[in-house]
Parts: C-alpha cells; structure tokens; sequence
C-alpha cells in the first residue's frame, strides 16, 4: 500500500469513519472514476488545486464531478489572483501526485472551499490518493473532515 494511500486511510479512521475504498482500473476523469465505482458523474468529488497569487501556497476547490471550477468566482473567494498549480507544488503542499489528490490527509493544512452539489448527496466518491484509488464518503462528512467552506464557485 503506498504512503498515500495510508495517509487517507489513516486520515479516516482518525475521523472515526470506516474506510470504503476501492482500486479502481482507471479513474483518471470524473466519468471515468464514477464508471467504475457505478455512481452518478456528480457524486464524484474533484480535488481541484490552485496556486495563490505569486506564493507556494496551494488552495483547494472540491467539486462535483460535471462542474467546472469558476477562476473568476474562486479567485473572489481566496482573496488573490489565483494561478495554475504545478505537480511540485501540489506534492509539497498535499503529498500527492496530480490524478490522485485525495481531499484528505494532505501533509499540510490547505484551504479549501466545497461545492454545495456535493452535499445534495447522500454519498460522493473521491481520490484516495493514487490514481487508481478512490473511497466513498457520506457527503455530510467532508466539510468538516476537509475544513472546506461550502460555495458557488463554479462555472
């Protein structure tokens, strides 16, 4: 099992949940990841990174799986220009690799802001830190378990 891979499971058992995730043969789209896990494309919830402004710092927009981020909308929300993120900077902030950030278990604290779509769902699906690895969540949990603020962010 990869250190990612145990990070999110860790993360979750610290949350008291118990962890349903599953290997996957590919999930790297959202149509992809909810084929194989037999879900609604929405209920896939998308670990979307930017870089703020001129910093290192990475900011974290959680989305379902058929919306698109806003960057106009997103940038009002993180308060500074937002910009791409580079595979350096998602490994140093997160710990993962680009195609399986997970939401959790990031090596350091990141904000973050959550798609109400999301939480019109009972259960959502989302990387569990590799590629090929995702786990169901109830819904309601992720907010707090990400430290995420629901808003309208997307296109």
């Amino acid at each position: 099992m990869s250190k990612s891979l145990k990070r999110v499971r860790a993360a979750l058992e610290n949350a008291g949940l118990t962890p349903d995730i599953r290997e996957v043969e590919q999930a790297r789209t959202a149509q992809e990841a909810a084929d194989s896990v037999g879900c609604a494309l929405d209920q896939i919830a998308k670990s979307i990174i930017f870089r703020a402004g001129d910093s290192d710092e990475a900011v974290l927009f959680l989305t379902a799986g058929g919306n698109r981020v806003c960057t106009q909308k997103a940038t009002a929300l993180a308060g500074t220009p937002l910009g791409k993120a580079d595979a350096a900077l998602i490994r140093a902030q997160t710990g993962f690799a680009i195609g399986g950030v997970s939401p959790l278990g990031h090596l350091s604290p990141i904000r973050a802001w959550i798609d109400p779509r999301l939480l019109e769902f009972d259960l959502v699906w989302a990387a569990a830190g590799t590629p090929r690895h995702v786990f169901a969540i109830e819904a309601r949990h992720l907010p707090g378990l990400v430290g995420a603020i629901p808003a309208d962010f997307v296109a």
